[in-house]
């Protein structure tokens, strides 16, 4: 056990000297970790770090809180949680600091490698080549984000695991993620984000599933400066949640509420919720109330400009160290000068720590900066000397700081060819390189299971191959697949009973049963918070968001939390999830979205696909349930009844992502569209014909990532005309296309004419046929465009139509 680790403790079981210690060295911890605050914010007020948001004033209700916490267990929480990662062995105080000062060394801070602010915590849950760590030998720490409640949603699927593997034994080979289902997730909020959507929503899925989360609401009465009385309902959560309470008229949570200075109490109350929840997969929660945050919220602000004289008073008198120290005199744990001693090795500990982490974080930027001023001070030109002067004169450089003099020194060299212009360049090329890993890498994890490294196969067809729904092709893909992986999980609004509302499950409940086909309410934030707490602890799950419009209920869970996974840990951490969703065209303003703009703005670090088929769906959803990263899937909502040819070996066949295609060969324009519009450009391609046009039809198939072989471009080489069709807004998708083709792919420069684009009207789509047909793009308005295109460039064979 770890020196910095909390001990559990049966009071029955111990001795007195037991006892004291387990109580001395928590106390030693709670300190060590307000010193930790202290010195913290006077590192940002000096600015030695951007910006501080400690966790002082919960010290003591966290100890207790890692007294239950065990190898196996997993926490969901915030930025004040500080002295349990601490108290768990967690997380080093020289780790904390690292992170404070973003030290982008990950061997010095492995939650996020300096990508995130300080007290953003994460376990490295996953080996250098991705393939998962024992997770029950270690304790584990999900990645946190800002947003104060984006944490209940992914709590959800990290406790739902557990039940999973205690009550599906096809899983029991998996043992390097469960023990029997025993492990517990751990949540943590503020009282003030308890009044978030997605932390209501949370709770109730939990008491719907009865899994075993325990959530900690810290409680200091305020929300920065906003008091309780104007964040919450009676001013008191746990008040108003009492009808979550479970008892005989039905399955709920069991509540718990304890002072946050109330040492005893505190670990008494711990110590039965977890046990409770542990062992019956019964959600609890434990409202800690009186809990103080002695420096206020950050250090952007002070607390003094909005809590009154008696508040302040109050929460001096009521700081839990200062409460738990005087228990530990009064029970004569401990005396005064032991106390006292203890309190200046801690003091000293924490500044030797700190001191070690910003040492550490600015030696190789100190190599860095001596090697660069070499290169000016040898250049002898009193322009890079004079340069060298005012580098030297920054009190605290960064990288930042000698970047901005390399790229000065290169542009006042661009009309010389020298030496010190050639080292220049190298030292840019180099450390360009070394940032670029630094600070850009790792959106995906790219490890030996990535979708890129997924064998491609074709998908194959015989003389008996059969025509039938789409839908059916779906259906077919999915079920094999099931029956191949245990992992395979798939949830969502309508997909269990009725096998979702297009039939792409139907009858896989009742082959597969409830715990792998299931049906949720109607809470789309969850439903992927499920999904990725569930692929992060070793399962593959496919979560149903119903329609494609309804994903903006979910967006801030994917694109907060699912999306930057990978990025802000630094591929420490993975979640294969696969989101399931239809779109493109039906009926009425929220069944025919195709918001793809906001996807692609808004998910990078999610792989976006949008087949034009359900065969192509099929095939890209075998190459996802074999890989590791996460994705989107749009199926095409009017396709699902259209006649399509069943391959056989319709499990297995690959769509490689990233992988465009030409649908229909030409030699006049190149179309590119995706998805429902593909087939409108393929129905007027047919009349282009009859009027002498030759299109180009190329299926990108994929958004994230686009077109890796360049195909684009090189249909647009041959056919020196570009029109994209879309039915997002105008300037919406089509833009981004326009800027992978012409600008990336380098388009532009085979252009003989100005690219075209053919998207939906501003406004959402109105229902009806007529609706539809006057909203989004129309097969004569492809062929009218394509016409004008050929018109601009040759009036007399293709005269004006209007």
């Amino acid at each position: 056990m770890s020196a910095t680790e909390t001990n559990r403790f049966d009071i029955t079981e111990l001795t007195f000297d037991d006892f004291k210690r387990i109580v001395i060295n928590d106390y030693k911890i709670a300190f060590e970790s307000r010193q930790v605050s202290l010195i913290g914010r006077k590192e940002v007020l000096t600015g030695k770090a951007k910006f501080g948001i400690f966790g002082d004033g919960k010290e003591v209700a966290q100890i207790a809180m890692a007294k239950a916490f065990r190898e196996g267990d997993w926490r969901s929480g915030y930025y004040r949680d500080q002295t349990f990662m601490f108290a768990a062995g967690m997380v080093t105080i020289k780790e904390f600091f690292a992170q404070l000062y973003a030290n982008p060394d990950v061997n010095a801070e492995p939650a996020s490698a300096g990508r995130q602010m300080n007290a953003h915590f994460a376990s490295r849950s996953i080996n250098e080549d991705g393939s998962w760590k024992d997770h029950t030998a270690i304790k584990n720490s999900s990645s946190d984000i800002s947003t104060t409640g984006g944490q209940m949603a992914r709590l959800v699927g990290l406790a739902q695991a557990s039940k999973l593997y205690r009550d599906n034994p096809e899983l029991s080979y998996l043992r390097n993620f469960s023990v029997n289902g025993n492990e517990v997730a751990f949540g943590t909020i503020g009282n003030a984000s308890t009044s978030e959507g997605v932390f209501f929503e949370a709770i109730n899925a939990a008491g719907v599933l009865q899994i075993p989360l325990a959530i900690s609401i810290w409680d200091d009465d305020y929300g920065i400066s906003v008091p309780n009385r104007y964040q919450t309902t009676k001013e008191d959560i746990s008040e108003v949640l009492k009808g979550f309470q479970r008892d005989a008229n039905g399955e709920g949570f069991e509540i718990f509420k304890v002072k946050g200075w109330d040492y005893p109490g505190l670990c008494e109350t711990y110590e039965k919720a977890i046990q409770i929840c542990r062992e019956q997969h019964v959600p609890v929660m434990i409202h800690v109330t009186e809990v103080t945050q002695p420096q206020g919220h950050s250090t952007s602000g002070s607390h003094e400009r909005y809590k009154s004289k008696e508040r302040l008073q109050w929460e001096a008198e009521y700081d839990c160290l200062v409460q738990m120290r005087k228990w530990v005199l009064e029970s004569a744990i401990a005396t005064e000068e032991e106390l006292s001693q203890l309190e200046q090795d801690a003091r000293q500990y924490v500044r030797q720590c700190q001191k070690e982490a910003w040492n550490e974080c600015n030696a190789p930027i100190t190599e860095e900066l001596n090697e660069l001023q070499q290169i000016l001070k040898e250049s002898n030109d009193e322009r890079l000397t004079g340069l060298s002067q005012q580098l030297k004169a920054v009190a605290m450089p960064t990288r930042r700081d000698l970047l901005e003099t390399v790229r000065k020194a290169i542009r006042l060299l661009r009309f010389e060819s020298s030496e010190s212009r050639t080292q220049l360049l190298a030292w840019h090329k180099k450390h360009m390189e070394l940032n670029a890993e630094r600070y850009n890498s790792k959106l995906f994890t790219e490890t030996i299971d990535s979708p890129a490294n997924v064998p491609i196969i074709p998908a194959a067809y015989s003389s008996d191959s059969k025509m039938i729904d789409g839908r059916e092709v779906l259906n077919a893909c999915f079920d094999e697949n099931f029956a191949r992986d245990a992992r395979l999980i798939a949830f969502g609004e309508d997909v269990g009973s009725i096998g979702d509302v297009n039939q792409g499950f139907s009858g896989l409940q009742n082959k597969y049963g409830l715990m792998r086909v299931s049906d949720t309410g109607i809470r789309e934030s969850t439903i992927i918070g499920q999904g990725i707490g569930l692929s992060m602890r070793g399962l593959k799950p496919i979560a149903e968001i119903q329609y494609l419009d309804y994903l903006l209920y979910a967006l801030y869970v994917i694109s907060d939390d699912l999306a930057s996974l990978s990025y802000r840990t630094k591929a420490g951490q993975k979640a294969p999830l696969v989101i399931r969703t239809r779109g493109h065209r039906l009926e009425g303003i929220w069944h025919s979205g195709s918001p793809i703009s906001m996807i692609l703005g808004s998910m990078r670090g999610i792989h976006i696909c949008v087949p034009r088929n359900m065969t192509q769906a099929a095939g890209m959803y075998n190459t996802l349930l074999r890989a590791d990263e996460p994705a989107l899937v749009i199926e095409c909502l009017n396709g699902y009844r259209l006649k399509e040819k069943l391959p056989v070996n319709v499990g297995e066949f690959t769509v490689p992502l990233g992988k465009a295609e030409i649908v229909r060969e030409g030699a006049d324009i190149t179309v590119i569209s995706y998805g429902s519009t593909l087939r409108v450009v393929e129905e007027a391609a047919e009349e282009l014909e009859k009027l002498g046009i030759s299109i180009e039809i190329v299926d990108p198939q994929t958004l994230h990532p686009f077109d890796y072989d360049r195909l684009c471009a090189r249909s647009l080489k041959k056919t020196n005309k570009l029109l994209v069709v879309d039915e997002d807004v105008p300037g919406g998708a089509s833009a981004f296309i326009l800027q992978q083709v012409l600008e990336e792919q380098k388009g532009y420069y085979y252009l003989d004419g100005a690219p075209r684009t053919l998207t939906a009207k501003s406004h959402r789509t109105p229902y009806g046929t007529d609706g539809d047909y006057f909203s989004k793009p129309s097969a004569d308005d492809v062929i009218e465009i394509a016409y004008s295109i050929m018109n601009e460039s040759n009036p007399e064979k293709y005269p004006s139509l209007f």
